[in-house]
């Protein structure tokens, strides 16, 4: 098996990771990844064959050392859907699709609009971040107002997210390990209270509407719907923020704000979020032996599933690397796959395609007024800013 030597916060990997799956990949569909110590598969068909092989899970088989410096982030993160499996994966997704319905996301539809309209109002006549005036203001407001918190706390929401997300990037060290405790102590603290305020005054908003499911006569805790919208909040609000901002360069390089401009751009939405997603590696851990590849897992080895490289694979997308909206839509691994699928997938999309359209519609000859540049977040992906001039 080819070796994969690359450091994940290397300046050049962080700005180009994609030459580099490439050029991995061209060794077949998994490496050994030494900086991870583990394999990683790079291509589309092994990637989204592991993402659904229940041979395969997210939790641990045996649970990890506690560390006493992250004791509130390990009690927030072991109520997180993310890392559950069968049957108390299944137990809880149920109950929070029944608070988080397609209904629900539906309708949040003009509130979408409304919020993308209004902060195209307010952006500055000449130059502006369009991540800092628009991409981050408007997925903290939605999920604000979805789950029932005021809106105001919008800035402590987006400290709190910033804080415990860098958990999961590469660049992790103490300083940022003790910074994202603090963030879940304080952050699971406030829901906490928040919960038990709407116990008794509950209100037409998720953290209700999670406090009523109730499935075979069982309900959600308290510490399980804490873990529920904090993941909603980290995973929707980090993704769709880096999302919006790799789509919208790509969308300025290219000149391809037409896409955009019609009403129906569905497909154009499908290809900002296969053509360099937030996220790039989901790892996941071998429950039982398996061979995949030619390579045999054994129980326990971890394998990283590489979603950026897999949704860029040339078996499927023909000319991968460029960035082409009108490119029919194919199964992408951006939102995951199997049991773990994105919870919050419907309401990225819905996100995505109102802002962009309003975007491209309002200011049509925006244009990238600063070279972006992404910021060392690996795994996730996402820039530093996005400077643009209208």
């Amino acid at each position: 098996m080819y070796r994969l030597q690359q450091s994940p916060t290397d300046p050049a990997f962080v700005q180009d990771p994609y030459t580099v799956y490439a050029d991995a990949r061209a060794h077949g569909p998994l490496v050994w990844w030494e900086e991870y110590g583990m394999v990683a598969a790079l291509d589309h068909a092994t990637v989204q064959a592991l993402l659904r092989d229940r041979r395969f899970g997210r939790a641990p088989i045996t649970p990890r050392a506690a560390q006493p410096h992250l004791a509130a982030f390990d009690a927030v993160e072991a109520h997180s859907m993310l890392d559950l499996e069968p049957p108390v994966h299944t137990r809880l997704r149920g109950l929070v699709l029944r608070a988080f319905t397609s209904r629900r996301v539906a309708a949040l539809a003009p509130e979408i609009d409304a919020l993308a309209h209004q902060l195209i109002d307010a952006l500055p006549p000449g130059r502006f971040d369009l991540i800092a005036d628009f991409a981050t203001t408007l997925p903290v407001t939605i999920i604000a107002r979805l789950l029932g918190v005021p809106e105001a706390m919008g800035p402590q929401l987006l400290a709190w997210s910033n804080a415990m997300v860098a958990m999961y990037q590469a660049r992790r060290d103490r300083l940022l390990e003790d910074a994202a405790n603090a963030a879940a102590k304080d952050f699971a603290a406030y829901l906490r209270t928040l919960i038990e305020t709407k116990r008794t005054a509950p209100a037409d908003d998720l953290i209700s509407h999670l406090i009523a499911a109730e499935e075979n006569g069982q309900k959600l805790t308290t510490d399980e719907m804490i873990g529920t919208c904090v993941l909603l909040l980290n995973a929707g609000h980090e993704a769709t923020v880096h999302t919006f901002g790799n789509g919208v360069k790509a969308v300025l390089e290219s000149g391809t704000q037409a896409a955009f401009q019609a009403e129906d751009c569905d497909t154009a939405v499908e290809e900002v979020l296969r053509h360099d997603p937030p996220l790039h590696i989901f790892t996941r851990i071998a429950y039982d032996r398996a061979e995949i590849a030619s390579h045999t897992f054994e129980r326990g080895d971890e394998v990283a599933l590489v979603l950026g490289a897999a949704n860029r694979d040339p078996a499927v997308w023909q000319d991968p690397d460029c960035f082409d909206p009108e490119r029919p839509a194919q199964p992408m691994t951006s939102f995951g796959g199997g049991i773990h699928f994105c919870l919050g997938a419907p309401l990225a999309r819905l996100e995505l395609k109102i802002a962009l359209h309003a975007l491209f519609t309002r200011l049509p000859t925006l244009r990238i007024a600063a070279p972006p540049r992404y910021a060392n977040l690996y795994h996730f992906h996402g820039l530093e800013a996005l400077w643009v001039d209208r």
